[in-house]
Formats: structure tokens, sequence, C-alpha cells
């Protein structure tokens, strides 16, 4: 059977008719039928995890109750609709990866120059690269405003310099100025707080 099938499309016009009424078996039988290939033709190919590609299958059939009402029903099955949601959803997760992957590397960039010479400690890799982020985030929380938002659009959100200068309003050179300044000020608060033996940044590894 296929999803243009006669028979399947009589079936499933009348599971949606139940759905809407509230019916929880009509919404197991749409899930039996779509789910499985939603993971296995869209999300997990584009994924390439497991996991996500779980995830999102559960939020595209949260996104299909959810809309369910709005859904323009021209005789055909739910599948394209439904595969656009699950595409979607997989989209805003690889960009959500790629901004959580820029800001990793940033807070990385930001922080290198600070441990030149010192040898990395033991740890997980995912353990260590929260600790760095949180030790970063909270000196930055600490520094001149104007001077974190530059740090932030510079490495952190991995901006252009021009689209930097224009988010600040100021022409590119004197950004690279106030960059310069910005980030002699991170390293200055860096050293005060690992003098003082605050909250740990020296102590956070740096991962290759």
């Amino acid at each position: 059977m296929t999803f243009n099938d006669p028979a399947w499309l009589d079936e499933e016009r009348r599971c949606l008719r139940e759905l809407r009424r509230g019916d929880r078996a009509a919404f197991s039988r749409l899930y039996g039928a779509f789910a499985q290939p939603l993971y296995a033709r869209v999300l997990l190919p584009r994924l390439g995890d497991r996991q996500a590609a779980e995830d999102v299958l559960a939020e595209t059939f949260r996104i299909m109750l959810e809309k369910l009402g709005q859904y323009d029903d021209r005789g055909g099955s739910i599948w394209s609709w439904l595969a656009t949601i699950a595409a979607n959803r997989a989209r805003d997760l690889e960009r959500e990866r790629a901004r959580q992957g820029k800001a990793l590397r940033g807070f990385a960039m930001l922080s290198a120059p600070l441990f030149e010479g010192q040898a990395p400690g033991p740890g997980d890799d995912a353990g260590d690269a929260a600790r760095l982020q949180a030790a970063v985030a909270r000196v930055l929380d600490e520094i001149n405003p104007r001077y974190r938002r530059a740090l932030t659009l510079r490495f952190i959100e991995d901006r252009p310099r021009a689209e930097c200068a224009d988010l600040l309003e100021v022409k590119i050179a004197t950004f690279d100025v106030l960059l310069l300044r910005a980030l002699r000020a991170f390293r200055e608060r860096w050293q005060a707080a690992t003098a003082s033996d605050s909250p740990a940044p020296d102590r956070v590894p740096v991962t290759a």
C-alpha cells in the first residue's frame, strides 16, 4: 500500500475526522503509518543521529496536532505536509547546532591565549567545553558592556568585522580599536580572577 492508494486515503480521511474529535486511536493509526517513513526517509538521513531524529519526529507529530485545524485538506495524503514539517524542524535543529558550534569555537578562540604554555587538564570533552564556556561567560559579564558586545559579536557569534562595526554603529577601523581594548579588558579581568582565586576560570582545562 502507498499513501496515494484510494483505500488508504479513505482511511486517512476517517482518521483525520476522528482525530479532530479527540480520538486517540485515530492518532495512533496515523502515527503508526507515518512515523517510520518520516524517521527513515526524512530525518535520519538528514540529521545522522538517531536520538536527534527521534526528538524531531516527536516534535513533528506535536506540531501536526497543534496545526491540524489549519491543514488545507485537498483530498491527498498528509504525507507531504508531515514531511515538510519534519524537514523544517530538522533544518531548525541543524541551524541551532551550527550556532552552538560557532559559540563553542568562539569561546575557545577568545580564551586560548590565556592558556598559552599550560597543559590541558584531564576531563571529558563535553564537560571541559561546558566549564570553559561558563568561565568565559562569567568574565564577559564583568567587563564593560560595550566591550562585551564587541567580543560577543566577533568571537561568539562569529560575525564579520564589517557587520560588527555596523551593529555597533562605528567604522571598521574604530571597531578594530574597540576590539583590541575589549580583548585587553577581558585578559585583565581573567587574570584578576585567577589571582583572586575566584570560581576557577584559571582551572578550566582547554581541549584540543
